[in-house]
This record gives C-alpha cells, structure tokens and sequence, in this order.
C-alpha cells in the first residue's frame, strides 16, 4: 500500500536535509530532478560501514520523493578503478591474485566458483541484492561504462587543457621536503596529504609517494591503463594539446605508445579530478562522505575548489558521517574481507531492523550492529517502538524513524505477520534444531488461546532468528536438552530443593502458557517464602531475588546440564511438560 502521502515529522534529520536540498537544487537547476549521489568501490566485501554511503541519500531522497518531488539517488559504481591490494579472508582467491593488482577490477577474474564475469561485478551483485531487499532505489552508473564508451571523452580532455589549474590547486596540499628533509606542509592545516587510494596506487607503481599525475614530464590529470599489460603502472611522458595525442610508458611491462586521447578510452582521471569531475557532470546537490574524506588536503576538500574552478560545477551539499561497528570488533575497512555486510545483516535481521537502525541516528552519530547477543535487544527494542507507534504514544522524531524504516514512498516493506519476539524465536530455534513441526508446536503454546496455524505466520522474523542461532551463536553456547535426569543431582538435593521441584511440576499443567509458565517459576519462590505468588517486587524483601536465582539455576543444571540458557518459560515449553516431570525425578 504506497505511502506517498503519508506526512512524516519535521524533527528528524532526513526532513531537515531534504528542506535544504530541495531549496538547493531549486536555486542551481530550477525545474529539473533533484540528484543525490552514493559512490562505491566493488574492490572487496562492500560492509555496512559502507551502506550508510547510501542509507544516507536514500532516505534524504525518499522523503524528497514522499514530498511529490522527482528525483535520482546514483550509486557510482567505482569499477574502473584500480585493483588495489588481495583483500584477506575473501573466499576463493589466494595470492595468486596479486598479478592482477593494477588493472581495472571489471578486468580481474572474480573469485572461484563466482557466477560473475569479474571481480567488480562478484561483489556489486551481493550489494544489489541487498539494497533490494531494503527498499532502495537507485541509478546504478558502472565507471567502467562510462570511461570505455567515451561518455567522459570532452571532460577528459578539458581536465587535460587545464593541468596547469588543477596541478596548482593539488600544489597547495602537496608534502615537501625541507633541506634538512623533513617533511614540511604548505598549508599547515593539512591532516592528510593524499587519500588511501592514491597512496596505494603510488606504493604499487614505485612512484613518488603523492601519485597526482606529476612526473618527470609535468603534471598530467589522466592515467591510461597499459596496452600490454592493462594495468595503471604508466607515466604520461608527453601530451600535445592540439592534437591530443599522448605518449605514455608501462613501468611493468615496459609497452609504450602515442595515442590520441580524443579517440582513446582506456583509462580514466585521478581520483581527486575524477571526483568533482562527476559532481558537475551529473549535477549532485547531495552526497555525503566519510569522516575521512573531511580533513584539509582530502579529496572532498581539494574537489570543492576543483569542481567550480575547472569545470563550472558546484560541490554538493552534505554531511560528513561516522564509522558504523560491529559488537565487538573495531572500526571496518573495505581493504579486508571477512567484515559483515549488508547482505550478512539481513540474513539474520529483517530489513526494517536494519533501516532504522540508519534512520534514528544523525549522520555523525557512531553506532554499532549487533551480531551477538545484543541483536535481542535491539529487537526488544523495536518491538517497543512498534508497540508506541500504534498507540500514538512515540515521540515525533521517533515516529519518523519508524515511518523511514518500515517502508519507503513506493509503499512498505513485506512484514512478519505475527512479530514474535525475537529473542523467543531464538530460542526455540535453537531448542528444536531445525524440526519445524516442533518449533510449530511450542510457539502454538506460548498463547494457546490463539495458537499459530503455521510458521508463515512468523515468516520471515523465525527464519533471521534461526539463522542468528546457527551462524552467530558459538556451539558451547547452544542449548541441548538433557536425555536422561541427572540422578547424582537430583539425589544431593535438600528439602526445600525438592519442595520447589515439586510446586513447579504441580503448577504445569495449569499454567501451559508463556505467560502462566513465567508467573509459575517466579512464583514458586514467593510461595516458599510465605509470601502470595503474585506479589510484586516492592512487597518482597531482597533475598527473594537471590532464591529465585538459585531455583532458576537448579532448574537450567536438571534440564539442560549448565547454569544458564533460554529463557526459562520458553525452555519449559520447549521441553514438553511430560519430559520436563522426567528430568526433575518426578
């Protein structure tokens, strides 16, 4: 059911970026569709450090479309870029790799048993999948394409006419020795003289450290791909202005040619002309970047006074925004594999989950995705939300979080049914160890006065569950329900043990409910103590809570063989009350 009326909240940070996109792109092309842009590199796993590159001009651009305004997010596929480094824990590839290093990664073997015809088109294909399933709309530009076809031939040969400009404006940023050879900045705010990128590609050539496109020859903008050997290890020696013809070397390979750059498609601009070369071409109003793309001598920083100086365009508007972490691991990189990625996130989380998980913090806030424990929380969390939403008691910001993540303009997008708790369908799914009939059976049991008809009801929220069990849960952490009693337990046990034992086996069959099973082993303490089964905490003196813990405990160890594990209520069910009267002796 679309949404496009649906009004969202103006004190959210998507409705404050399109306010000020829209008044942008009215004042520099009046008329025409907003354009807002992503960039990404299929060079390795693209990580969800790299999905917030997107996630934030998507949701900017869908309430822009929400408002009735046309507009186009572009993802630039960054797949004519150089092929960098062999990025470690990447299945099916090995060292043998590194002979590629240099060429564009549309030109690099994708790793085996890959479909794909090429490394760039491997890695952009899971990212597309992904961002379908999270409702994202978007124009999909491959570099490749654009620099193969010639569409960049005239800004190609503009950025070249205009060397002199571009090469005085990088000089400002660019490390000099001093004669004692120390390093020495000419603008001394700078924090960072070249970006990884031209760093590595100078490493992989043997070129001076900063790989602008200066060498023995002058300053050159353009860097072609060898007719040899196809990989970027070339210097321009020579270029002629009228007649376009350049001459440059392989420092690999050794090939040299003469070619005319008005006619040649093999190669493209450096990074730092590249950038804001794109910016006027497809007229971005909106991009954001990395924090590490923000300091002075940075490539949105250098592009800015590019992009008007040499092509007569305007730098976007946009934040700069944070890292996004993993629970328990350290800031991600693209250069390594083995990092989450969006499509591992929603293998064990719906996409709605991981929307607002983008939506509810600014830009410049820092979070983390939870791949352990923590993703029960988040849920928890959610589910409350949810529960807010539906009666009218949420916050406005809240609310627009919510609206952003539940769908887009186009309409929602496909929800669990019967949204379960997610930390009980963990639970029986790692009870039941894949038997559906049985997980079918507990859930029916946890409100019996309205069982679930099949497990479609509790699509697809069960099968992320399920898969959070079996991909993210260490096998001793598992839950295995024990075959026979304990015996040697059952039998050290003192009277007040085993009167507890025998109040929870008499209350079974009464309270066969999540809820009358959590009321049950709670309460037998309580009772125990002299006091009502359903008296509250306040009417309750401390010790209370350290019998329960230990009743809890007795019952984890009889059932289970260790102290902790399911929820206890859950664990019952999942049990079955006849096997549960077994294993506590009776």
């Amino acid at each position: 059911m679309p949404i496009v009326a649906q009004s969202t909240e103006t004190t959210d940070w998507v409705s404050r970026y399109a306010d000020e996109v829209i008044e942008e792109s009215e004042r520099r092309a009046p008329g025409k569709p907003v354009v807002v842009a992503s960039g990404l590199s299929p060079s390795g796993p693209i990580h969800l450090g790299n999905l917030r590159e997107v996630m934030t001009p998507h949701l900017v651009a869908d309430e822009i479309r929400r408002r009735g305004h046309e507009v186009r997010h572009l993802i630039s596929w960054d797949d004519y870029d150089r092929y960098r480094k062999v990025p470690n824990g990447v299945a099916g590839i090995d060292e043998s790799w590194a002979e590629h290093i240099g060429r564009p990664l549309t030109s690099v073997p994708a790793p085996k048993g890959s479909p794909h015809p090429n490394w760039a088109e491997h890695f952009k294909s899971a990212m597309t999948e992904a961002l379908a399933e999270l409702g994202v709309e978007f124009d999909g530009i491959s570099q490749t394409e654009q620099y193969t076809s010639g569409v960049y031939r005239e800004q190609v040969l503009h950025a070249m006419r205009h060397r002199a400009d571009i090469d005085a404006i990088l000089d400002q940023y660019r490390t000099k020795k001093t004669p004692d050879g120390q390093q020495k900045n000419k603008n001394k705010q700078q924090q960072k003289p070249v970006d990884e990128a031209e760093l590595e590609a100078a490493e992989g050539s043997g070129a001076a450290a900063e790989d602008d496109g200066t060498g023995s020859a002058g300053y050159f903008p353009y860097k072609p791909y060898c007719g040899g050997c196809n990989k970027d290890l070339t210097t321009v020696t020579a270029y002629d202005d009228d007649t376009t013809e350049l001459t440059y070397t392989c420092t690999e390979c050794g090939y040299s040619e003469t070619v005319r750059l008005s006619e040649f498609n093999r190669g493209k601009l450096v990074w730092k002309v590249d950038w804001p070369m794109r910016w006027a071409y497809e007229g971005v109003v909106f991009e954001p970047s990395g924090v590490d793309h923000s300091s002075p001598g940075s490539s949105f920083q250098v592009g800015g006074q590019i992009v008007g100086s040499i092509f007569g365009g305007k730098q976007p508007i946009g934040p700069m925004y944070a890292f996004v972490g993993i629970s328990g691991m350290a800031k991600m990189s693209s250069s390594r594999g083995g990092v989450p990625t969006p499509g591992d996130a929603l293998k064990i989380m719906e996409p709605q989950l991981l929307r607002w998980l983008y939506a509810r913090r600014r830009p410049n806030q820092s979070f983390k995705i939870a791949f352990d424990q923590e993703i029960q929380r988040l849920y928890d969390e959610w589910d409350k939300l949810n529960a807010k939403v539906a009666d009218s008691t949420a916050l406005p910001a809240d609310i627009a979080a919510h609206s952003r993540a539940v769908g887009t303009a186009a309409g929602e997008l496909p929800k669990t049914p019967r949204p379960m708790p997610y930390r009980t369908l963990a639970s029986v799914a790692d009870i039941t160890a894949g038997h559906e009939d049985q997980a079918l059976r507990i859930l029916s049991d946890l409100d019996p006065t309205n069982p679930l008809a099949s497990l479609e009801e509790v699509r697809p929220r069960y099968d992320k569950a399920e898969a959070w069990i079996n991909t993210q849960v260490p096998a001793e952490q598992r839950t295995v329900v024990r075959h026979e009693p304990d015996v040697e337990l059952l039998k050290s046990l003192d009277d007040q043990a085993r009167e507890s034992l025998r109040l929870l086996m008499e209350g079974l069959d009464s309270n066969w409910s999540l809820d009358g099973l959590t009321h049950l082993v709670y309460g037998v303490p309580k009772v125990q103590a002299g006091f009502s089964s359903d008296a509250t905490p306040k009417e309750l003196p401390p010790e209370i809570k350290s019998a329960q813990r230990s009743f809890f405990a007795l019952l984890y160890h009889l059932l289970v063989g260790r102290d902790t594990g399911p929820r206890l209520p859950t664990l019952l069910l999942a049990v079955g009350a006849d096997r549960v009267r077994k294993l506590l002796g009776a």
